[in-house]
């Protein structure tokens, strides 16, 4: 019995009861089909030509560097505008410059498809224009086009994170350079990179990160000419039938990631940000000079027509039938139509392997719901964990962070081979999906409530034992009261990460059970305008969800900070 005792005291003093769950959930979902990607690369190493991976990883370093460079390029003048300037529709462009970044990539793809594709609005109006019979710009299947969707997509971590820590910086330093005779330039050069220098570089590897491992930019903007890791490990696996070359580009990718995240969590070490309290608004003003007011029109002008022009011919694409595409009983109609929402819902050819798109809508609540829920627990569980017990966060951290820098690709090719023909198949656990995007959107919540959670008093829970509460009350009362703004921003991330997530679902959704994304995906690699407006409408409905996600995110996120 003392035994029993003794044991009992040292599970919870050393938080097992906390990270256990959770780490079951990753050695099980994670671990266990990484193990079995190992597997069969080295059970028929014969099937591997170790030269055709050198291509790819060539291309995925080079578009990643490039991709990045130019949203540093393009997001550091945006941070320094949002940082230090107020203007008309500054809060609504925050949040637009927000929204591409939560989209799925397959949103991405359709939005600058309506825009620039063969049937975008700009090619139309060119058409129409000059009277050329074929579209005159050609924009999809090129280089131009991953790389303008990358900075599209990705801006807005540039814009947040190295925009937060400008806006934090005490002003009275470089104003104190400028006294002493200091040109805006060296003041920047020499008072202001520095202090920024770390938010810089962890910003920079965090975008690299998203284009080391992006997947539907480059099968649906890129085409076959363009080839990067993710898009060769799907190639081998469902088209080749590849295994262990699939297994052996997922390892080479893996390890990329694990490097990155090295080095993405070495420069997110300490803050060298000097921060500044103030007033909701301070360090903030109206452009004054010309050139002020220039940079800031300059700015917004940029950051409409690449983040809402898309967004907008894609909900427009959605809404407006062309000149010779046929409608619901096949006549050729054209101008403002509900059509393509309405045949969402209709099975117009009676076929038995048809599934509806409303139904792909169904599957992505219902799989994001169980996420939601799924991640908020875990997150939870790991944020008490770090913060009950330090000790464990120095290896537990790494851990939760790899399903995170892992490709969602090679996550969904391990599941497809460790429980291939078991119980957890994707045939026979429909679980299976909601857990894989599970381990993708844990990171998050972790990531928004343990901050939350360091920061709460322990006067608080002490004072309510005082008066006579017991743990789990003073727990329910108070803890979870402070935590529940933090808990609902996590499950929000949670839930639309889950809505956009497509690389791991193309391997583990099933054929009579797709996602939105992998539907869109479907209907845009069949031929007719029909289909093609049925992608456009499903890409909107993925637009309205994550736009009401972000405003609920801005709106906490505002609550939270105090600054209403």
């Amino acid at each position: 019995m003392r035994f029993w005792q003794e044991l009992t005291r040292s599970v919870k003093q050393s938080g097992v009861l906390l990270w256990g769950a959770p780490l079951a959930l990753l050695a099980v979902f994670f671990f266990i089909p990484m193990a079995a990607i190992l597997n069969v690369m080295f059970a028929q190493s014969g099937d591997i030509v170790f030269s055709d991976s050198l291509r790819p990883l060539g291309f995925t370093v080079f578009q990643a560097l490039l991709s990045t460079l130019l949203t540093l390029l393009l997001g550091l003048p945006a941070a320094y505008v949002f940082a230090r300037f107020d203007f008309t529709g500054k809060r609504g462009l925050r949040m637009l410059t927000m929204l591409p970044f939560v989209l799925p990539t397959v949103v991405t793809a359709v939005a600058f498809n309506a825009l620039l594709g063969p049937r975008g609005w700009v090619n139309l109006l060119m058409m129409k224009l000059t009277g050329a019979q074929a579209p005159p710009i050609n924009f999809l299947n090129t280089f131009t086009a991953i790389l303008v969707a990358h900075v599209f997509y990705n801006i807005a971590i540039i814009i947040r994170v190295v925009g937060n820590a400008w806006s934090q910086l005490d002003p009275r330093l470089e104003n104190s350079a400028r006294v002493l005779g200091a040109s805006p330039w060296r003041a920047f050069i020499e008072v202001v990179y520095p202090l920024l220098r770390r938010p810089i570089l962890s910003a920079a590897l965090l975008v690299f990160l998203f284009d080391f491992t992006s997947f539907g930019v480059i099968l649906m903007l890129g085409g076959a000419g363009f080839s990067t890791l993710e898009v060769a490990i799907y190639t081998q696996a469902l088209h080749n039938l590849n295994l262990p070359m699939a297994g052996l580009l997922s390892l080479i990718q893996l390890a990329c990631t694990v490097i990155i995240l090295l080095l993405y969590g070495w420069s997110s070490q300490g803050n060298d940000v000097p921060l500044f309290p103030r007033l909701s608004g301070e360090g903030t003003r109206k452009p004054r000079s010309a050139v002020e007011k220039g940079t800031v029109a300059l700015m917004v002008i940029i950051l409409f027509t690449l983040q809402v022009l898309p967004l907008f011919a894609l909900v427009s694409r959605s809404l407006v039938r062309l000149e010779g595409e046929r409608g619901q009983r096949g006549k050729v109609q054209s101008g403002l139509t509900m059509d393509y929402y309405r045949e969402l819902f209709v099975n117009r050819q009676q076929s038995v392997f048809y599934v509806p798109p409303s139904r792909a809508v169904i599957n992505s609540m219902s799989y994001a719901g169980i996420t939601m829920l799924l991640s908020v627990g875990a997150g939870t569980l790991l944020a008490y964990a770090m913060v009950k017990r330090p000790a464990t966060r120095r290896w537990l951290d790494p851990l939760v962070m790899l399903p995170f820098g892992a490709s969602s690709v090679t996550l969904g090719l391990g599941l497809l081979i460790a429980f291939s023909g078991s119980m957890l198949s994707r045939a026979s656990f429909p679980w299976l999906v909601p857990l894989a995007h599970s381990l993708i959107a844990i990171p998050f919540v972790l990531r928004t409530v343990q901050p939350a959670l360091s920061a709460m008093p322990k006067s608080l829970c002490q004072s309510a034992a005082v008066l006579g509460a017991s743990p789990a009350r003073a727990w329910w009362e108070v803890e979870m009261r402070l935590l529940s703004r933090p808990l609902l921003v996590g499950g929000l991330f949670a839930f639309t990460i889950s809505i956009g997530e497509f690389g791991a679902t193309t391997f583990i959704a099933r054929p009579d059970n797709p996602t939105v994304p992998v539907a869109i995906f479907r209907y845009l690699a069949q031929p007719g305008g029909l289909n093609y407006g049925q992608a456009m409408a499903m890409a909107t409905i993925l637009i309205v969800i994550c736009a009401v996600s972000i405003g609920l995110l801005e709106s906490l996120s505002r609550a939270i900070n105090g600054s209403e």
